[in-house]
């Protein structure tokens, strides 16, 4: 959707009419916060969709095509829209609009009952595995193992008991780990579930999110590696949509953070003209787009799919 310009001035217009003079940073925090999707381009949308329900255990949730833009849509998960956290998965008809992954996005986590199981079908079935099962460290007791889909996006693979939210990490790479620990939390409310720890001598990672436990919940996990000083974007991974009570708030919220630490809006908060939705979007301190969605919004356009 391409907004003009007169309608971003009347968004931020709105913006400034509707939110009250309190300290919208605190309210961030008593904020109904939900991870609901991330949205990602793929090359053959049959391929990896195959991939991911006969060796991840997705269900397709949605799809559409639309022939004349020369793209379809397709959402995927464990479980419905309206509870669970999803995959939207675009691929273009273009042959010439290829797809890059880029290597700034990193990887997102699945759990798994029987990791060393689904580790052996993707491979006899001609998948990539990039690490074997096993433990961080000799004796640890965390298992995980790494492989990669079709299009070449990396899925880390965790030994856990059941969950309510088993596609339930989105890891990206950081340039300043304290920063982005600051302007998740300041700014979306989220709560650091696993303290800053050093995985590998060369690299650090932090675990936010909205719950108390990181292993029952979706995360967005920040890697920092060091003597790394450039990523590429790529055109793979497009941005990660939350929930929200208040886009109004929530914006303001983002507005005030990234005046201290970085980042911008990209997308001033009101309703999608054509649905009504209210969202607003914007990019954190290493440029990874956020989407923050009414919650209320969503739920009803869900209904009317």
């Amino acid at each position: 959707m391409v907004e003009t310009k007169h309608e971003q001035l009347i968004g931020s217009s709105i913006a400034a009419r509707t939110v009250p003079r309190e300290d919208v940073l605190e309210w961030v925090k008593k904020d109904s916060h939900r991870f609901l999707r991330a949205n990602i381009r793929v090359g053959d949308l049959d391929h990896t969709i195959k991939f991911y329900t006969e060796f991840f255990g997705m269900k397709v949730l949605s799809r559409k095509d639309f022939p004349e833009e020369k793209y379809s849509n397709a959402v995927v998960g464990f479980g419905p829209q309206e509870t669970n956290f999803v995959l939207g998965l675009t691929s273009h008809h273009n042959a010439m609009d290829k797809l890059d992954v880029g290597t700034a996005f990193d990887h997102f986590g699945i759990t798994t009952q029987d990791i060393y199981n689904t580790v052996e079908k993707i491979r006899s079935n001609g998948g990539v595995i990039t690490r074997e099962p096993g433990p961080l460290t000799e004796g640890g007791t965390s298992i995980f193992a790494f492989v990669k889909d079709p299009n070449g996006y990396s899925f880390e693979l965790l030994q856990r008991p059941p969950t309510p939210e088993p596609l339930c990490q989105i890891c990206i790479n950081v340039f300043d780990i304290d920063r982005s620990i600051e302007f998740y939390n300041k700014s979306l409310g989220m709560n650091l579930l696993h303290p800053k720890f050093n995985a590998t001598e060369q690299q650090y990672i932090a675990m936010l999110g909205y719950g108390s436990n990181f292993t029952e919940t979706t995360i967005i996990e920040l890697k920092y590696n060091y003597n790394v000083t450039q990523y590429t974007r790529g055109n793979g991974y497009a941005q990660v949509a939350i929930g929200t009570n208040d886009v109004y708030k929530s914006a303001a919220a983002v507005e005030l953070v990234a005046k201290e630490l970085g980042g911008k809006i990209i997308r001033p908060p009101g309703p999608i003209p054509k649905t009504k939705t209210k969202i607003t979007a914007s990019l954190d301190t290493d440029g990874f787009q956020t989407v923050l969605v009414d919650n209320q919004d969503y739920l009803k356009e869900l209904k009317k799919q």
